[in-house]
C-alpha cells in the first residue's frame, strides 16, 4: 500500500558530498562529526543508514548519484552527465547529437614535460569572466563540423557535437587534480577530443580575461577541458512513476536537467550560487512556498563539494552547517504547517578533502516524518551531537543499507513507517 497522500509533503535535501573522512587537524573527526547539525542529527534519530548511490563500476559523479535519490536506477537510464546539463540550458539534442560538458581549467606546463591539471573550475572563475571567453571562443575558434559551443555559469559549459566521439574515454577534471596529463594530451594521439582541447590553448594564452587573472595570480582559463559526453537520456515523469508532482532546487546545470528530464518543476532562488555564498535560507524558503503547490521537492546544495574539492575542511564544515541551520532548519519550521511530511537528508557521495574528489563507497542518508519528529521532541527535546546524530559512524554502525539507491527513494515515498 502506498504511504502518501494528496496531504502528505515530501523533502529530499542533498548536501552535495557532505560525507567524507576523519580530517587530521580537526582532531580526527569527519567534518560532519565535528559540525554542529542540530536539525540533521534530530531527523537521523528516527532513521539513518547508508545507501549505495553509486552502482558498482559506475563512475562517482553527482549525476548517477542523485539520479539514485530521484527513484532511479543509473545503470538502466544513465547515458551520460552533459545531456542533462543541456536539458538544464534549454538545448534540445537531436538523435546523432553528442553532448560534452565543457569545463574551463587550468593548466600548468612543468619544465620536465609535464602538463599538471591545476584547477578544474579555473580558480573559480565567475560567469563574467567566462561569458567573455566563450563569446571569443565562439567567433575565433575553428571548431569541427557539427560542433557548437554553449554557456552555462562560471566554469561549466557545453558543447553540442554532430555525431560526436561518443565511446572515447574522457576524464573529469576534478578527479586528477595536480596530476600530470601529458601522456592524454599528448599531440601525437590520433583523438577529435584531445585535437579541440590542445586547439583551444592558443585561443585562451593571451586572452585578455587571462591577462588580467594573470596579474592578479589568480589561476588562468587556459584551456577548454570536454568530459561527461552522451546522448539525450530517457526519464520515466517522476509523476507517473511516484504519483507525486515536484520541483527541483539547485544551482548547478546538471540537477536541473536531471530534475527537468524527470518531469520537475526547476524553481529558480536568487542568490543561488553553486558556492559557500550561496542563499542558503533562500532554498528553504522557496521549497516550503512551492510545496503550497506541489506534493516533493528536491533540494540540492553544492557548497560542501566544492569545499571538498578544495581541500578545505574548515570550509566544508562552514557549509555543513549552514546546510543544517538555514536549509534543513527553516524547512522543518515550513513543513510544520502542513498536516503530514516526509523529510530525507542526505549525502550524495563522498568528497573527501583528503583526496579532493569523489568515492564510490555507500553514503549516508536520514530521514522522518512529522510524528516520528514530535514523538522524538517530546521524548528527548533537543538532540546534542552524539554517535546517534548525523554522522558517518552512526550510519555505518545502524544497519540499515540499501543496496540499490533508487529503492531507498521507494521506501521513504511509499513505506508506512
Amino acid at each position: 500500500m502506498s504511504r502518501h497522500s494528496g496531504t502528505t509533503k515530501y523533502v529530499v535535501v542533498i548536501g552535495d558530498g557532505m560525507a567524507d573522512y576523519p580530517v587530521e587537524h580537526i582532531g580526527g573527526k569527519t567534518p560532519l562529526e565535528a559540525a554542529q547539525t542540530p536539525n540533521m542529527d534530530r531527523i537521523a534519530t528516527c532513521h539513518t543508514g547508508l545507501v549505495r548511490s553509486i552502482p558498482k563500476g559506475m563512475e562517482p559523479g553527482s549525476d548517477v548519484a542523485n539520479l539514485s535519490f530521484m527513484g532511479y536506477d543509473p545503470v538502466a537510464c544513465h547515458t551520460g552527465r552533459a545531456p542533462f546539463e543541456a536539458a538544464s540550458m534549454g538545448v534540445t539534442l537531436g538523435s546523432s547529437d553528442v553532448a560534452f560538458r565543457m569545463n574551463l581549467v587550468c593548466l600548468k606546463n612543468v619544465s620536465d614535460g609535464k602538463i599538471i591539471m591545476k584547477s578544474h573550475s579555473a580558480g573559480d572563475i565567475t560567469t563574467a569572466e567566462a561569458a567573455q571567453i566563450i563569446k571569443d571562443l565562439r567567433q575565433k575558434m575553428r571548431l569541427p563540423a557539427g560542433v557548437m559551443i554553449y554557456q552555462g555559469v562560471a566554469y561549466r559549459h557545453l558543447i553540442v557535437w554532430k555525431d560526436g566521439p561518443e565511446s572515447t574515454r574522457t576524464i573529469p577534471p576534478h578527479d586528477v587534480l595536480d596530476q600530470d596529463m601529458s601522456s592524454y594530451l599528448n599531440k601525437e594521439v590520433d583523438d577529435a577530443i584531445v585535437k579541440l582541447i590542445r586547439s583551444s590553448w592558443q585561443y585562451l594564452e593571451n586572452h585578455p580575461v587571462n591577462l588580467a587573472r594573470r596579474a592578479e595570480n589568480l589561476p588562468e582559463a587556459n584551456s577548454i577541458w570536454l568530459w561527461g559526453q552522451g546522448r539525450a537520456p530517457k526519464l520515466q515523469n517522476f509523476n507517473e512513476r511516484f504519483g507525486l508532482k515536484g520541483g527541483i532546487i539547485s544551482a548547478v546545470d546538471l540537477l536541473k536537467g536531471i530534475g527537468i528530464c524527470a518531469g520537475l518543476k526547476p524553481i529558480d532562488v536568487e542568490g543561488a550560487t553553486g558556492y559557500i555564498d550561496t542563499n542558503y535560507r533562500g532554498k528553504a524558503d522557496a521549497a516550503i512556498r512551492a510545496l503550497e503547490q506541489l506534493d516533493y521537492v528536491f533540494v540540492h546544495i553544492e557548497a560542501p563539494d566544492e569545499a571538498g574539492h578544495s581541500g578545505n575542511a574548515d570550509e566544508k564544515i562552514r557549509a555543513i552547517e549552514a546546510v543544517d541551520k538555514e536549509v534543513v532548519g527553516n524547512i522543518l519550521k515550513g513543513l510544520a504547517k502542513f498536516e503530514d511530511y516526509r523529510i530525507m537528508v542526505a549525502s550524495d557521495h563522498f568528497t573527501p578533502v583528503s583526496k579532493r574528489t569523489h568515492t564510490d563507497e555507500p553514503t549516508i542518508f536520514a530521514w522522518a516524518d512529522k510524528k516520528q519528529l514530535e514523538r522524538d521532541e517530546e521524548k528527548n527535546g533537543t538532540n546534542k551531537k552524539s554517535i546517534s546524530g548525523f554522522t558517518e559512524k552512526a550510519a555505518l554502525q545502524s544497519g540499515l543499507f540499501f543496496e540499490h539507491g533508487y529503492n531507498l527513494a521507494k521506501v521513504f515515498i511509499k513505506s508506512e513507517d
